[in-house]
């Protein structure tokens, strides 16, 4: 007996060594606010300020055009297709200086892209590249984007700090892309975490699936999206049965539905800069979602944590369309 117990001792203080010597370093922190319901930070390009898009719908991070003229960026031609339908062609700029914060890089290439306005002087919008080397928490209910930096000991210990009753969790593919599986009336769906998009959608053929479609009884109009390279699409909204992400369950949740991926051949996604698809999502998991939910993307365990702080995770409610805007 007196040898098990030193075995039990000797098993407890390794488990508490393990977890000691995890660390998760704050490395940066952010004031963030909503824009169009997305967030939205400072910065500077070359000493000029500047607002940022967080968007990790896109893959690659770009310059807009209309900021590219406003702060003299020299353009170059790139050889990159944009269009939904094969036209044209991604300009380059090198940009000698972008801060965020206390973090300078310096000697960025970047794309130049687009003809939407983002709205607040955006001209720089961070995608999903950006936040490949670093664990990234989205804390809008607390107006704040935290990145972090967790060493090797962390493997298999839970990372949402702030949850003290534990947090929901969902493992993450190891790719540029914030994908993830999250289920609909039961049926399992491959989704992608998209901050530049205000609103969670599903695809409108994986809807029809469902049977939902724009004729479907009860079903309305929701809003219009605007990307990029492409036509804008309407939302329409609808009943489901239910939404599963992790051990979160949200009973007949309303959710948007449009034909996210229209085009041949590229893909769209939060801003709506426009690559080749490798398997395409199920669904979008936009800012609304970010809105009611504090949330880790822990690139350096593959998971995705998360806690639920109050309102409405999927608000849809009648919204012109895109006839209508024009």
């Amino acid at each position: 007996m007196p040898a098990m117990r030193f075995l039990l001792f000797l098993c407890l203080a390794w488990h508490a060594a393990a977890f000691a010597e995890c660390k998760l370093a704050r490395i940066q922190e952010w004031a963030v606010r909503l824009e169009r319901g997305v967030p939205v930070i400072d910065g500077e390009i070359n000493g000029q300020k500047i607002a940022i898009l967080i968007d990790t719908g896109t893959v690659a991070s770009f310059v807009t055009r209309a900021a590219a003229s406003r702060l003299a960026l020299p353009r170059y031609e790139g050889g990159g297709v944009m269009g939904p339908r094969g036209g044209g062609t991604v300009e380059t700029t090198r940009v000698d200086e972008v801060k965020i914060g206390a973090a300078v890089r310096k000697n960025w290439n970047l794309p130049v892209v687009g003809t939407v306005d983002f709205g607040s002087q955006v001209a720089l919008v961070l995608g999903a590249d950006f936040f490949t080397q670093a664990d990234v928490e989205f804390d809008l209910p607390g107006n704040a984007v935290r990145l972090f930096q967790a060493t090797v000991d962390c493997a298999g210990l839970p990372l949402a700090y702030w949850a003290k009753g534990g947090a929901g969790q969902v493992q993450i593919e190891r790719e540029t892309a914030i994908r993830f599986p999250v289920s609909v009336n039961g049926r399992e769906l491959r989704a992608v975490l998209d901050t530049g998009s205000e609103f969670s959608a599903l695809d409108a053929a994986e809807a029809e699936r469902f049977g939902m479609t724009p004729t479907t009884p009860g079903v309305v109009l929701a809003g219009c999206s605007i990307g990029v390279g492409r036509e804008a699409v309407d939302y329409w909204g609808g009943r489901f049965e239910s939404f599963v992400i992790g051990d979160e369950k949200i009973g007949t949740p309303t959710l948007r539905f449009a034909s996210l991926f229209a085009g041949s051949g590229t893909l769209e996604i939060g801003s709506r800069l426009q690559h080749e698809p490798t398997g395409l999502p199920h669904m979008l998991i936009g800012a609304d979602f970010l809105r009611a939910h504090r949330v880790l993307v822990a690139r350096s365990q593959g998971r995705l944590y998360f806690t639920y702080s109050g309102g409405t995770v999927f608000p849809v409610g009648e919204e012109k369309g895109c006839r209508d805007l024009r």
